[in-house]
């Protein structure tokens, strides 16, 4: 089983980086501009929620379900259900710093398949792709969440 931790923070109170994370379209808001993010379903984030999703990554379809467990205002976590990886489990957490500011930790427990399936993944998601993946959406996070501060101050 591999790791992937990545932590940052956001100028806003956690209740803001939490309402950033439960609005709709969010994984579409997240992803990178190279990366289309084709939606099949998305709930409402709530335990057993799904997501069904293919990641156009160029010209390569990646067809992605996920159930969303252990919601909470201050952390979720995506668990595989069909996908690239032989497991995936990416948990989410909020934690305030101070009264205006958050830290967001991602963690992602993953394994990949034997064989070419895992060669596969392996190539799609090596350890700098998903860094560089969650430097983009520590930006769009910050982004939004100033975005967020500013509409309730008006």
């Amino acid at each position: 089983m591999s790791v992937f931790e990545f932590r940052f923070q956001v100028s806003a109170p956690v209740d803001v980086v939490s309402e950033f994370h439960f609005q709709r379209g969010i994984l579409k808001k997240l992803s990178p501009p190279l990366m289309y993010m084709q939606v099949h379903r998305f709930d409402p984030l709530a335990d057993g929620s799904i997501g069904d999703f293919t990641m156009w990554m160029g010209p390569v379809p990646v067809h992605w379900t996920a159930q969303h467990q252990n919601v909470s205002s201050t952390s979720f976590t995506d668990v595989q259900i069909h996908g690239p990886m032989k497991s995936w489990q990416h948990t989410h957490t909020f934690r305030a710093i101070d009264e205006q500011q958050c830290e967001v930790h991602e963690r992602i427990e993953f394994e990949h398949d034997s064989g070419l399936r895992g060669l596969w993944s392996r190539l799609l998601f090596p350890q700098p792709a998903l860094f560089l993946l969650f430097c983009w959406r520590a930006f769009v996070t910050r982004r939004a969440c100033a975005a967020l501060l500013r509409s309730r101050q008006s």
